[in-house]
Parts: C-alpha cells; structure tokens; sequence
C-alpha cells in the first residue's frame, strides 16, 4: 500500500513543476515590453504581490520554522527569483509615476520581511508559535497575490477586452492552486490550504471572463489603420478632386473617396 506521504511528495513535486510553468507564463507578456520598450497597460501589481508571496513562503518552509516543508521553499526561492527579474524589466521600462510606486512598494515589502524576520526568530521559541505567525502572513498575502489581478479582471469588464489578461497565466494559476490544494488535504496545512484554494477561485472567475470576451476582444489589425496620403495640389480657389476605386493612393486601393481641398488666396 502506498503512504500517505509519498503521495504528498509525489504531488508536491507536480505542484514544483506546474508552479515553475506559472512563474514562467509571463515571459509572452514581458518579452512584448521588451519589444515595444513600454509597459502600456500592463499593472506591476501581480508581480509585487508574488514577489513578496514567494518572500514569506521562503521564510515558511525552513526547518528553523515550519520543518518537512522542503519542497515549499524550493519552488517559492525559484520564483523570487523569476519575480524579481519580471519587476526589474518592468521598471525599466516604466514612466516616472509607476517608478515611483514600485519603488514605495518595494521599500515597504522590504521593511516588512525583515521586521518579520527580527520578530518571529527573536520572539516566537517554538516551532508551532512561528508556523502559526508565518503562516497567517502568509494566508494574508497569499491570498492579496491571487486576488491582485482582480483590478485586470475590473478593466477586462469595463473594456470588453481580454488583450491584458493572459489566457496562458490563467490557465496555470487555476492549475497550480488546483495541485497546491491537493498537496494540503493529504497531510492538512490549513495556511496552504486557504490561498491555494482561493487561488483556484479567482483563476477560474478570470477564465470564465475570458470565455465571455473573448470574441469582443479588437483584433491586432484594427489598431493599425492608417489614412492615405494626398500629394500636394496646385493652388486654386477650389479643387474637387474624385478618387475613383481604381486609384492608388499611397499604396493601397480607395474606393469612392472624394476629397475636397479649398485654399484662402
């Protein structure tokens, strides 16, 4: 028969993997600010929650706090990592205000972790009193990082358009909760049971979104039209000057276009 325990880590180690396809599924998203060298209107919120998601998760899942959660601290280090890399290209690449914001944002994480870290290992003696101060932080911002893109979910209903909200994140966010939670009813852990199962909540409310605007979405090639050039005309009091649908203009076909010109002698 086989134990409980090796189901766990069996499932811990899918959730490892499909947390790893979850840190990596913004790569689409930030190699087209890369491309165009501008964050548009993409939000950082997401990576700063997750940045500091995974900061508390790391801090979990050693033994001097929480032991047999080894498999907790290997994906979360990763994906601080990744996160920070994320946050780097998006500050890069950000006007002044966002700047602005992510560096309070970050400040104020930083401040927080370390006087987390002072007064959990200075005040807490006991393994279960610092599982349960950690843990409750992290339930608290676990669930402040899958519910962070509820602000893209808002613009996706006021806009009618999925354009800022990556099928793919969603898709691996349902996923990832979806495992994490598994890997919590075999040997319960109500602090990863909470977000996790959050998680797969606010990840299938974003794909239900994207089911429903999906096809109102505008298409890449109805942003880039562009209007056709007229060469200069001779001066006169008034020009009327018939476009026929065999005409070229600039490049391209108009069809019964009329252009009227009038200039002031």
């Amino acid at each position: 028969m086989v134990s409980p325990d090796l189901i766990r880590n069996v499932v811990g180690i899918v959730g490892n993997v499909i947390s790893f396809g979850l840190f990596l599924s913004p790569v689409p998203t930030f190699w087209r600010i890369i491309k165009n060298k501008n964050v548009q209107d993409f939000k950082a919120d997401p990576y700063l929650a997750t940045l500091l998601n995974c900061t508390l998760w790391v801090f979990y899942g050693p033994p001097i706090v929480h032991p047999n959660s080894i498999l907790v601290v290997t994906i979360n280090g990763i994906g601080l990592v990744i996160e920070a890399v994320y946050l780097t290209i998006f500050f890069l690449f950000s006007d002044k205000k966002n700047k602005k914001k992510m560096g309070v944002v970050l400040a104020t994480e930083a401040l927080f972790m370390a006087a987390v870290a002072l007064g959990v290992l200075l005040g807490a003696h006991t393994h279960q009193r610092r599982s349960l101060i950690v843990g409750i932080l992290c339930v608290i911002f676990g669930t402040i990082m899958y519910s962070s893109p509820l602000t893209i979910m808002s613009q996706v209903m006021k806009t009618k358009s999925v354009e800022y909200m990556p099928l793919l994140l969603s898709v691996v966010s349902f996923l990832n909760g979806l495992c994490w939670t598994s890997y919590t009813l075999i040997h319960f852990d109500i602090f990863i049971t909470i977000p996790n199962g959050l998680g797969v909540l606010f990840a299938l409310m974003q794909l239900i979104l994207y089911a429903i605007y999906y096809r109102t979405t505008p298409k890449k090639q109805d942003k880039n039209l562009e209007l056709p050039t007229v060469a200069p005309v001779a001066k006169d009091t008034s020009i009327v000057t018939p476009v026929s649908k065999d005409d070229d203009v600039d490049g391209s076909n108009a069809s019964h276009v009329t252009i009227n010109i009038t200039i002031e002698p």
